[in-house]
């Protein structure tokens, strides 16, 4: 029978969980696979976005041997952010122990790790859930907590950016020049990006279901959205629920989030646009675990720590903790769009 000593195994190190739980599946998420925020590992919980704000200006003409027009200052100024913490735990008791024993090849440490994994992997999918969750907030410009209502961050209030009021899609409409919104839409988040489109940035949006079904089936849209599907029948064995159309230069996704539709979700009537592949917008700013160990070192995504009952033996506590934010650093390029 397993006996809580085998906690004292290094499989049980803060440095192989670490690393087990990375290398754990975790359920599929939208946003974290477009590769949107880049990871930017840091050796303290307070950050400072250093922003410059130089702008292109025309230069005049001059006489020969005049001086050269002087280059302007650059406008520059550090914005203080401090990344969050988010800390979940199990607790694994030694009654519970009591059914594992050494079975055929399988040894107890081997069933030990099994059920320890196990329960470690809910922490991992309840970790994933939120940091989707951040990035959600963060592709809308407001940071929330958990609850929903909290702000952490206000990134337009933070940066000094107002991001410009929705635009009505009017898709009840049938002459609606769906097309035109959408190139309206993306040329002025390229011109607010300032330079930080490249040839290789691409626009998207999330919409909700009401919106994305009204879009897919109007009028001046529904026979293109018909000639994509059917090409993508040609390469897939059948189409997907929650899926993507491009129109307007502009991806839209069909966004699945938590099966309620509103904990981690778009608003049914809404859509949000977003750049994938721009200079400077969105980062992810990763802390080191607090404890003496990896204090000043480079922060990871996850970490997670075995803390045993060292008084009584009685359990251990498998704990999951992460530090990151989730930042938007050009709150103005982002716009939203809604269905009427």
């Amino acid at each position: 029978m397993a006996t809580m000593d085998i906690f004292n195994n290094s499989a049980f190190s803060t440095t192989s969980l670490s690393g087990m739980v990375e290398k754990m599946d975790y359920q599929p998420n939208l946003l974290g696979s477009l590769g949107i925020f880049e990871p930017t590992p840091v050796r303290t919980r307070n950050i400072f976005v250093d922003r410059i704000d130089g702008g292109l200006t025309l230069i005049p003409t001059s006489a020969d041997g005049a001086p050269p027009e002087v280059l302007d200052g650059e406008d520059r100024d550090a914005v203080s952010l401090k990344t969050a913490r988010l800390a979940k735990r199990f607790t694994l008791y030694a009654h519970e122990l009591d059914g594992i024993r050494a079975f055929g090849s399988e040894t107890e440490l081997m069933a030990v790790q099994r059920e320890y994994g196990r329960r470690m992997g809910r922490l991992r999918s309840d970790m994933e859930l939120t940091h989707e969750f951040h990035r959600l907030g963060a592709l809308q410009g407001i940071l929330l907590d958990a609850d929903g209502s909290t702000v952490i961050y206000d990134y337009s209030t933070q940066f000094n950016e107002s991001i410009p009021a929705a635009t009505s899609f009017e898709l009840d409409q049938a002459g609606t020049d769906v097309h035109g919104v959408c190139k309206d839409i993306a040329r002025g988040m390229v011109r607010s990006g300032r330079g930080s489109f490249t040839t290789g940035t691409s626009i998207h949006a999330l919409a909700g279901d009401d919106f994305y079904d009204a879009l897919i089936s109007h009028p001046n849209v529904e026979k293109f959205y018909l000639q994509q599907q059917a090409a993508n029948n040609l390469r897939e064995a059948q189409g997907a629920i929650f899926e993507s159309f491009r129109v307007g230069g502009i991806t839209f996704h069909n966004y699945r989030g938590t099966d309620d539709n509103s904990t981690v979700a778009i608003p049914v009537a809404e859509a949000k646009f977003f750049p994938v592949g721009a200079r400077d917008v969105f980062k992810v700013a990763q802390a080191p675990l607090e404890t003496l160990e990896y204090v000043g070192t480079p922060g990871q995504s996850v970490y997670a720590m075995n803390v045993p009952d060292r008084d009584r033996n009685m359990w251990t506590k498998g704990e999951l903790y992460s530090y990151p934010l989730y930042v938007c650093q050009q709150p103005r390029v982002l716009r939203k769009g809604t269905l009427t």
